[in-house]
Protein backbone atom coordinates (compact mmCIF):
# COMPACT_ATOMS: atom_id res chain seq x y z
CA UNK A 1 0.00 0.00 0.00
CA UNK A 2 1.33 3.44 -0.97
CA UNK A 3 0.41 6.52 1.05
CA UNK A 4 0.61 9.55 -1.19
CA UNK A 5 1.26 12.95 0.41
CA UNK A 6 1.88 16.17 -1.52
CA UNK A 7 5.15 18.10 -1.46
CA UNK A 8 5.60 20.33 1.60
CA UNK A 9 7.15 23.73 2.19
CA UNK A 10 9.69 24.47 4.91
CA UNK A 11 12.96 22.90 6.00
CA UNK A 12 15.25 25.52 4.46
CA UNK A 13 15.45 27.81 7.49
CA UNK A 14 16.38 27.86 11.15
CA UNK A 15 14.02 28.71 14.04
CA UNK A 16 10.91 27.47 12.23
CA UNK A 17 9.05 27.54 15.56
CA UNK A 18 8.63 31.31 15.06
CA UNK A 19 5.82 30.46 12.64
CA UNK A 20 3.76 28.57 15.22
CA UNK A 21 0.34 29.94 16.15
CA UNK A 22 -0.41 30.36 19.85
CA UNK A 23 -3.74 32.18 19.96
CA UNK A 24 -6.94 30.18 20.24
CA UNK A 25 -8.70 32.74 18.03
CA UNK A 26 -6.06 32.91 15.30
CA UNK A 27 -5.65 29.13 15.21
CA UNK A 28 -9.40 28.74 14.69
CA UNK A 29 -9.24 31.17 11.74
CA UNK A 30 -6.73 29.00 9.89
CA UNK A 31 -3.50 29.83 11.72
CA UNK A 32 -2.71 33.30 10.32
CA UNK A 33 -4.32 36.72 10.68
CA UNK A 34 -2.58 40.10 10.31
CA UNK A 35 -5.61 42.40 9.91
CA UNK A 36 -8.08 41.74 12.75
CA UNK A 37 -8.32 44.68 15.20
CA UNK A 38 -9.64 44.11 18.70
CA UNK A 39 -8.45 44.32 22.30
CA UNK A 40 -6.84 40.86 21.98
CA UNK A 41 -3.14 41.17 22.83
CA UNK A 42 -2.30 37.92 21.00
CA UNK A 43 -2.96 39.62 17.65
CA UNK A 44 0.17 41.77 18.07
CA UNK A 45 2.33 38.63 17.76
CA UNK A 46 1.07 38.21 14.18
CA UNK A 47 1.22 41.92 13.30
CA UNK A 48 2.94 44.36 15.69
CA UNK A 49 0.90 47.22 14.22
CA UNK A 50 -2.21 45.64 15.79
CA UNK A 51 -0.91 46.49 19.27
CA UNK A 52 -3.26 49.28 20.41
CA UNK A 53 -3.98 51.32 23.53
CA UNK A 54 -7.11 49.21 24.13
CA UNK A 55 -4.70 46.39 25.15
CA UNK A 56 -3.14 48.52 27.90
CA UNK A 57 -2.26 46.44 30.98
CA UNK A 58 -3.36 43.19 29.34
CA UNK A 59 -1.74 39.85 30.14
CA UNK A 60 -1.91 37.09 27.50
CA UNK A 61 -1.35 33.45 28.49
CA UNK A 62 -1.30 30.75 25.80
CA UNK A 63 -0.77 27.01 25.87
CA UNK A 64 -0.83 24.57 22.96
CA UNK A 65 -1.01 20.79 23.24
CA UNK A 66 0.73 19.80 20.02
CA UNK A 67 1.79 16.32 18.84
CA UNK A 68 3.86 13.44 20.28
CA UNK A 69 4.40 15.09 23.66
CA UNK A 70 5.42 18.43 22.15
CA UNK A 71 3.90 21.57 23.66
CA UNK A 72 4.49 25.28 23.35
CA UNK A 73 3.17 28.57 24.69
CA UNK A 74 3.37 32.34 24.82
CA UNK A 75 3.06 34.89 27.61
CA UNK A 76 2.89 38.66 26.93
CA UNK A 77 2.12 41.86 28.81
CA UNK A 78 1.36 45.29 27.36
CA UNK A 79 1.51 48.94 28.43
CA UNK A 80 0.52 52.10 26.58
CA UNK A 81 1.81 55.66 26.81
CA UNK A 82 -0.14 58.66 25.44
CA UNK A 83 2.80 60.04 23.46
CA UNK A 84 5.42 57.27 23.26
CA UNK A 85 3.06 54.64 21.84
CA UNK A 86 2.16 51.09 22.78
CA UNK A 87 4.59 48.53 24.20
CA UNK A 88 4.46 44.80 24.86
CA UNK A 89 7.00 42.22 25.99
CA UNK A 90 6.78 38.46 26.15
CA UNK A 91 8.33 35.04 25.86
CA UNK A 92 7.41 32.10 23.66
CA UNK A 93 8.77 28.60 24.12
CA UNK A 94 8.67 25.24 22.34
CA UNK A 95 9.28 22.11 24.41
CA UNK A 96 10.13 19.04 22.32
CA UNK A 97 10.07 16.78 25.38
CA UNK A 98 12.49 14.08 26.49
CA UNK A 99 14.42 11.77 24.13
CA UNK A 100 16.32 8.54 24.71
CA UNK A 101 20.08 8.90 24.29
CA UNK A 102 22.14 6.00 22.91
CA UNK A 103 25.72 5.46 21.76
CA UNK A 104 26.63 4.39 18.18
CA UNK A 105 26.24 0.72 19.12
CA UNK A 106 22.66 1.27 20.32
CA UNK A 107 23.33 1.05 24.04
CA UNK A 108 21.06 3.44 25.93
CA UNK A 109 23.11 5.93 27.91
CA UNK A 110 20.40 8.20 29.28
CA UNK A 111 18.06 10.89 28.01
CA UNK A 112 18.22 14.46 26.74
CA UNK A 113 15.87 17.37 26.15
CA UNK A 114 15.32 19.92 23.40
CA UNK A 115 13.64 23.32 23.56
CA UNK A 116 13.59 26.72 21.84
CA UNK A 117 12.78 30.19 23.13
CA UNK A 118 12.10 33.60 21.64
CA UNK A 119 11.79 36.83 23.59
CA UNK A 120 9.55 39.51 22.13
CA UNK A 121 9.63 43.30 22.45
CA UNK A 122 6.87 45.05 20.49
CA UNK A 123 6.28 48.74 19.82
CA UNK A 124 3.51 50.37 17.80
CA UNK A 125 2.28 53.87 17.13
CA UNK A 126 -0.54 55.50 15.18
CA UNK A 127 1.32 57.49 12.52
CA UNK A 128 -1.67 59.00 10.75
CA UNK A 129 -5.41 58.88 11.34
CA UNK A 130 -6.52 55.26 11.00
CA UNK A 131 -3.01 54.03 10.12
CA UNK A 132 -0.52 52.48 12.55
CA UNK A 133 2.88 50.84 12.28
CA UNK A 134 4.76 48.51 14.57
CA UNK A 135 7.90 46.43 15.04
CA UNK A 136 8.59 43.23 16.96
CA UNK A 137 12.18 42.39 17.95
CA UNK A 138 12.69 38.69 18.76
CA UNK A 139 15.99 37.40 20.20
CA UNK A 140 16.03 33.61 19.78
CA UNK A 141 17.71 30.85 21.82
CA UNK A 142 17.59 27.25 20.57
CA UNK A 143 18.92 24.38 22.69
CA UNK A 144 18.92 20.88 21.15
CA UNK A 145 20.61 18.30 23.39
CA UNK A 146 24.11 19.74 23.98
CA UNK A 147 23.99 22.06 20.97
CA UNK A 148 22.94 25.68 21.27
CA UNK A 149 22.26 28.41 18.73
CA UNK A 150 21.48 32.11 19.16
CA UNK A 151 19.91 34.49 16.67
CA UNK A 152 17.35 37.24 16.22
CA UNK A 153 14.45 38.25 14.00
CA UNK A 154 12.29 41.33 13.34
CA UNK A 155 8.67 41.69 12.30
CA UNK A 156 7.65 45.00 10.70
CA UNK A 157 3.95 45.65 10.19
CA UNK A 158 1.36 48.20 9.14
CA UNK A 159 -2.37 48.42 9.68
CA UNK A 160 -5.15 50.55 8.18
CA UNK A 161 -8.67 50.65 9.58
CA UNK A 162 -11.77 52.69 8.88
CA UNK A 163 -13.21 55.04 11.48
CA UNK A 164 -16.24 52.80 11.84
CA UNK A 165 -13.98 49.88 12.76
CA UNK A 166 -15.79 47.59 10.32
CA UNK A 167 -12.87 47.24 7.86
CA UNK A 168 -9.18 46.65 8.54
CA UNK A 169 -6.17 45.73 6.40
CA UNK A 170 -2.68 44.64 7.42
CA UNK A 171 0.74 43.97 5.91
CA UNK A 172 3.67 42.33 7.71
CA UNK A 173 7.27 41.53 6.81
CA UNK A 174 8.10 38.66 9.15
CA UNK A 175 11.33 37.21 10.50
CA UNK A 176 13.95 39.50 9.04
CA UNK A 177 17.06 38.39 10.91
CA UNK A 178 20.06 36.13 11.18
CA UNK A 179 21.51 33.14 13.00
CA UNK A 180 24.38 34.63 15.02
CA UNK A 181 25.85 31.39 16.40
CA UNK A 182 25.33 27.94 14.88
CA UNK A 183 24.82 24.62 16.66
CA UNK A 184 28.05 22.90 15.64
CA UNK A 185 29.95 25.14 13.25
CA UNK A 186 27.71 24.45 10.26
CA UNK A 187 26.70 27.05 7.66
CA UNK A 188 24.47 29.81 9.03
CA UNK A 189 20.83 29.74 7.96
CA UNK A 190 18.18 32.44 8.01
CA UNK A 191 14.93 32.61 10.01
CA UNK A 192 11.77 31.76 8.02
CA UNK A 193 11.31 35.06 6.14
CA UNK A 194 7.81 35.74 4.89
CA UNK A 195 5.54 38.58 3.73
CA UNK A 196 1.89 38.40 4.76
CA UNK A 197 -1.17 40.56 4.10
CA UNK A 198 -4.79 40.40 5.15
CA UNK A 199 -8.25 41.96 5.08
CA UNK A 200 -11.01 41.87 7.70
CA UNK A 201 -14.60 43.04 7.14
CA UNK A 202 -17.33 43.04 9.75
CA UNK A 203 -20.95 43.35 8.64
CA UNK A 204 -22.74 46.38 10.03
CA UNK A 205 -26.13 44.72 10.48
CA UNK A 206 -25.33 41.02 10.87
CA UNK A 207 -23.25 39.13 13.49
CA UNK A 208 -20.47 38.08 11.14
CA UNK A 209 -16.87 39.11 10.60
CA UNK A 210 -14.86 37.77 7.65
CA UNK A 211 -11.09 37.63 7.31
CA UNK A 212 -8.75 36.70 4.48
CA UNK A 213 -5.05 36.14 5.18
CA UNK A 214 -2.56 35.94 2.30
CA UNK A 215 0.74 34.19 3.03
CA UNK A 216 4.10 33.99 1.24
CA UNK A 217 3.77 37.08 -0.94
CA UNK A 218 7.53 36.80 -1.48
CA UNK A 219 7.15 33.47 -3.30
CA UNK A 220 4.30 32.54 -5.63
CA UNK A 221 5.16 28.88 -6.25
CA UNK A 222 4.31 26.98 -3.06
CA UNK A 223 4.22 23.56 -4.75
CA UNK A 224 8.04 23.47 -5.28
CA UNK A 225 7.27 22.90 -8.98
CA UNK A 226 6.45 19.30 -8.09
CA UNK A 227 5.06 17.26 -10.98
CA UNK A 228 4.55 13.52 -10.98
CA UNK A 229 5.92 12.16 -14.28
CA UNK A 230 3.38 9.33 -14.12
CA UNK A 231 0.50 11.74 -13.70
CA UNK A 232 -0.62 14.13 -16.40
CA UNK A 233 -1.76 16.71 -13.85
CA UNK A 234 0.36 19.79 -13.26
CA UNK A 235 0.39 20.40 -9.52
CA UNK A 236 2.05 23.81 -9.90
CA UNK A 237 -0.78 25.47 -11.84
CA UNK A 238 -1.77 29.09 -11.30
CA UNK A 239 -4.99 28.42 -9.39
CA UNK A 240 -3.41 25.70 -7.25
CA UNK A 241 -0.72 28.14 -6.13
CA UNK A 242 -3.18 30.98 -5.62
CA UNK A 243 -5.33 28.86 -3.29
CA UNK A 244 -2.29 27.83 -1.25
CA UNK A 245 -1.61 31.49 -0.44
CA UNK A 246 -5.11 32.22 0.90
CA UNK A 247 -6.58 31.43 4.32
CA UNK A 248 -10.23 32.47 4.77
CA UNK A 249 -11.83 32.70 8.19
CA UNK A 250 -15.19 33.70 9.63
CA UNK A 251 -16.48 34.65 13.07
CA UNK A 252 -20.08 34.58 14.20
CA UNK A 253 -20.60 37.06 17.04
CA UNK A 254 -24.16 36.65 18.38
CA UNK A 255 -23.25 38.66 21.50
CA UNK A 256 -20.34 40.91 22.46
CA UNK A 257 -19.37 38.31 25.08
CA UNK A 258 -19.38 35.30 22.76
CA UNK A 259 -17.97 34.30 19.38
CA UNK A 260 -17.68 31.13 17.32
CA UNK A 261 -15.11 30.89 14.54
CA UNK A 262 -13.87 28.68 11.72
CA UNK A 263 -11.16 28.72 9.08
CA UNK A 264 -9.73 26.79 6.16
CA UNK A 265 -6.02 26.46 5.33
CA UNK A 266 -5.76 25.02 1.81
CA UNK A 267 -1.96 24.86 1.88
CA UNK A 268 -2.02 22.81 5.08
CA UNK A 269 -4.60 20.47 3.58
CA UNK A 270 -2.62 20.08 0.34
CA UNK A 271 0.64 19.31 2.09
CA UNK A 272 -0.56 17.04 4.91
CA UNK A 273 -3.56 15.16 3.55
CA UNK A 274 -3.44 11.52 2.51
CA UNK A 275 -5.03 10.79 -0.84
CA UNK A 276 -6.64 7.66 0.60
CA UNK A 277 -8.53 9.67 3.25
CA UNK A 278 -8.44 13.46 3.45
CA UNK A 279 -10.79 13.80 6.45
CA UNK A 280 -10.96 17.34 7.96
CA UNK A 281 -7.29 18.21 7.37
CA UNK A 282 -6.91 21.97 6.88
CA UNK A 283 -10.09 22.94 8.71
CA UNK A 284 -10.13 24.65 12.10
CA UNK A 285 -12.72 25.93 14.53
CA UNK A 286 -13.03 27.54 17.92
CA UNK A 287 -15.00 29.72 20.31
CA UNK A 288 -14.43 32.41 22.89
CA UNK A 289 -16.07 33.92 25.97
CA UNK A 290 -15.33 37.55 26.80
CA UNK A 291 -15.96 39.19 30.17
CA UNK A 292 -15.02 42.55 31.62
CA UNK A 293 -11.84 41.16 33.21
CA UNK A 294 -11.06 37.93 31.32
CA UNK A 295 -11.27 36.55 27.78
CA UNK A 296 -11.16 32.77 27.29
CA UNK A 297 -10.39 31.32 23.85
CA UNK A 298 -10.21 27.81 22.47
CA UNK A 299 -9.10 26.76 18.99
CA UNK A 300 -8.65 23.36 17.38
CA UNK A 301 -6.80 22.86 14.09
CA UNK A 302 -6.74 19.62 12.10
CA UNK A 303 -3.29 18.92 10.62
CA UNK A 304 -3.35 15.23 9.79
CA UNK A 305 -5.23 12.01 10.38
CA UNK A 306 -2.80 11.50 13.27
CA UNK A 307 -4.39 14.29 15.26
CA UNK A 308 -5.17 17.96 15.84
CA UNK A 309 -3.66 20.76 17.89
CA UNK A 310 -5.56 22.33 20.80
CA UNK A 311 -4.98 26.00 21.63
CA UNK A 312 -6.07 27.59 24.91
CA UNK A 313 -5.68 31.34 25.53
CA UNK A 314 -6.47 33.61 28.46
CA UNK A 315 -6.43 37.39 28.15
CA UNK A 316 -6.46 39.00 31.60
CA UNK A 317 -7.20 42.73 31.94
CA UNK A 318 -5.01 43.24 34.98
CA UNK A 319 -6.03 46.84 35.70
CA UNK A 320 -9.69 45.84 35.96
CA UNK A 321 -8.83 42.84 38.15
CA UNK A 322 -6.85 45.12 40.47
CA UNK A 323 -9.68 47.65 40.51
CA UNK A 324 -12.21 45.00 41.52
CA UNK A 325 -9.94 43.65 44.27
CA UNK A 326 -9.25 47.18 45.56
CA UNK A 327 -12.97 47.98 45.60
CA UNK A 328 -13.74 44.84 47.63
CA UNK A 329 -11.08 45.75 50.19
Amino acid sequence: MILDSSAQTGGDNVYEFLNLTHSGLVSSLGGTNVSLRSDNLNLSWHNPALLTKSMDKSLALNYVNYFAGVNYGLVMYSLSHPSAGNFAAGLTYLNYGSFTEADPSGVITGSFHASEYAFSVIWSHEIYDNFSAGINFKPVLSHLEKYTSFGFAFDIGGNYHTSSGLFSAGLVIKNLGAQVTTYAGEKRLSPPFEIQAGLTQQLAHAPFRFSLAIRHLEKFDLTHMYDDPEDGNNNSGFFENMLRHMIPGVEMIPHKNLYMSAGYNYQRRSELKLESKTSAVGFSWGFGINTSILNIEFGRASYHLAGSSNHVSLIVKTDKVYRKLWTKN
